[in-house]
């Protein structure tokens, strides 16, 4: 793709400075904080909501994940 000159493509790339932060994610079940992003989490989709839970929180509650039941059953 070409730019005509004066364009930003041929100044070369800028940082871009983003204002937001990206959301915090905590354990939905005890509120444990994930330390960057939680790769071993269980990430559950409930009333088009996501919820992530800890490692404790999903190995104490597998069969209910397995089961598909919302978390407000545990």
């Amino acid at each position: 793709m070409t730019s005509l000159p004066g364009d930003s493509d041929s100044t070369g790339s800028m940082p871009r400075h983003d204002t937001t932060e990206a959301p915090r994610i905590v354990c939905a079940r005890c509120g444990a904080p994930a330390d960057g992003p939680p790769l071993t989490w269980t990430c559950s989709k409930e009333n088009g909501t996501r919820h992530y839970f800890c490692d404790n929180c999903a190995r104490s509650n597998l069969r209910a994940i397995e089961g598909r039941l919302d978390s407000a059953w545990w």
